[in-house]
């Protein structure tokens, strides 16, 4: 599987506040971020798969729903999270 438990442990250390942090913002974007880059390798070798870019569709709107609310509520943590994951050009 791409995604074992190690990796998630990873990410969570990294952008969340303690390993255990799941459900901060922060973490779920990170998370559904490094998911939609890992369908979006899937679907460039597999074109005709539409379940995955039904999936990958899915996984867009809900990080981008998580953006939105954190940029409504806190802009520097908004900020940071878009330089750290390289989100915005």
């Amino acid at each position: 599987m791409y995604l074992d438990a190690e990796k998630k442990q990873e990410i969570f250390q990294k952008y969340g506040k303690s390993n255990n942090d799941t459900g901060s913002v922060e973490s779920q974007v990170a998370l559904f971020s490094h998911r939609i880059t890992h369908l979006n390798e899937h679907l460039k070798k597999n074109k005709k798969d539409h379940h995955t870019r039904r999936a990958l569709i899915k996984l867009v709107g809900k990080r981008k729903k998580l953006l939105k609310y954190l940029q409504t509520n806190d802009i520097e943590r908004y900020r940071n999270l878009i330089k750290e994951l390289g989100l915005r050009k």
